[in-house]
């Protein structure tokens, strides 16, 4: 489908029905594939052949959708994961082991910050965090010979920066590695990193693709265009015979559009099993279908409750790309022409105990620990989602005491405003 547009592609992208064959992608829930003879299975084991025989690997209705988020990115293959910081955890670790290095924004979500600095380093990965701000000389600083892959956000959660994709690419590049771009919160529908020089894409789909909080997931695109053989060294999972899998070499086999997915699909889902139930990937391809159309109104939203937010006297700060005025506005208007996403972060003029008073007297807006769906949510991040970090940490990542998250939804903007100001009254 790559002549029609992205529109077309988030309703029709991924599957073609043939003749008698059902419209809606099809829900294959059964964990094994029968076979006639051992042979035909032995060649699936062998990577011979393409087909399936457990889903713990994989799943023709995961491929399905797969398949359509690969289409919308523009990328050579795709894999859904178990959720977002499964599919972060797998693109790292498909290419960096223990004694490796990573560089890494500061500002990326509060649990893969985690999930690094933590989990990952008692794996032996190293990971240095860098400010996305910075100049390419302390970019450029941060790597190191041991050094497998970069990682960032289009746009952060919640410090809502956004990354300078290009900037870091070219740093990532110089260096020999890929760069994974995390597009959860704008999606393909508002910007496709691999066009600005990307390698790698993740997705919580659990947030914008899913659309309606109802089912968790993940998924990793590969552009397809980072040349593993020829940095071959760098990358021995890739480029040497893995022994677990009767020697083959993937980057040799599947070329650069399809080693990083099969390696990662063979070894790793094989070994970890986070697969994204069939059931889970139907509920996201019935958000895909309509992406295109509640992107613009999630835009809409935030850009309106920005707007309110800006000048009002309780008020201390107002983050959104989208904004005038905004840090990050013109960086915006690069990589994010026609909206950034429906998230709004904010702080008070009155400290902590005001963030807190004023979540406690919303009525429309819920308090969950979640962003991104159709219906408008906050979160309080230094007592949620980033409450494993310190201040020094939560100051590096973009978050104050004060700050308070607000997805917005689908509702009617005006709604969503009143709400607000009528919690502002009673701080």
């Amino acid at each position: 489908m790559d002549s029609y547009t992205i529109d077309t592609k988030c309703v029709q992208g991924g599957y073609t029905p043939e003749n008698g064959e059902p419209r809606q992608i099809p829900i294959i829930q059964s964990t094994t594939f029968k076979y006639s003879t051992s042979e035909e299975m032995g060649k699936l084991f062998d990577l011979e052949k393409s087909g399936y025989f457990y889903t713990r690997l994989q799943n023709p209705t995961n491929d399905m959708v797969a398949a359509k988020i690969c289409e919308l990115e523009g990328g050579s293959a795709a894999m859904l994961t178990s959720s977002g910081q499964a599919a972060n955890f797998f693109a790292v670790f498909n290419i960096a082991s223990c004694g490796d290095h990573v560089v890494a924004c500061s500002t990326i979500y509060g649990g893969t910050y985690n999930l690094f600095h933590v989990t990952m380093k008692k794996m032996g990965i190293d990971f240095t965090f860098v400010d996305p701000d910075c100049t390419e000389e302390e970019l450029n600083a941060a790597f190191r010979p041991e050094t497998k892959a970069v990682f960032g956000e289009t746009i952060a959660n919640p410090a809502l920066t956004v990354l300078d994709i290009e900037k870091f690419a070219k740093a990532a590049h110089a260096h020999g590695v890929p760069l994974i771009v995390d597009n959860t919160f704008a999606t393909p529908v508002n910007c496709r990193p691999f066009e600005w020089g990307a390698d790698i894409v993740t997705h919580s789909t659990t947030k914008y693709m899913d659309g309606h909080g109802a089912g968790v997931g993940g998924c990793i695109v590969d552009s397809g265009k980072f040349d593993w053989l020829a940095h071959a060294d760098k990358f021995p999972g890739l480029t040497t015979p893995d022994d677990s899998y009767h020697g083959v070499t993937y980057a040799e086999k599947f070329g650069l559009g399809g080693a990083f997915i099969t390696k990662c699909t063979a070894q790793l889902m094989r070994d970890f099993g986070s697969i994204q139930s069939p059931q889970n990937a139907f509920i996201l391809n019935l958000g895909l279908e309509s992406l295109h159309v509640r992107m613009p109104r999630h835009c809409e939203n935030g850009l309106a409750v920005a707007k309110f937010l800006k000048d009002h006297p309780k008020i201390r700060f107002v983050t959104y790309p989208s904004l005038e005025g905004d840090k990050y506005y013109k960086t915006a208007m690069k990589y994010l022409p026609n909206g950034s996403c429906g998230v709004v972060s904010f702080g008070f003029n009155g400290g902590r105990s005001a963030a807190e008073e004023f979540m406690k007297n919303l009525r429309l807006a819920a308090i969950e620990t979640h962003v991104a769906d159709a219906r408008t949510c906050c979160l309080h991040p230094a007592s949620a989602t980033h409450r494993q970090m310190n201040d020094k940490e939560l100051e590096a990542a973009g978050i104050t005491s004060d700050l308070v998250r607000m997805s917005c939804g689908l509702e009617n903007s005006a709604d969503l405003i009143a709400d607000i100001s009528q919690a502002l009254d009673k701080i």
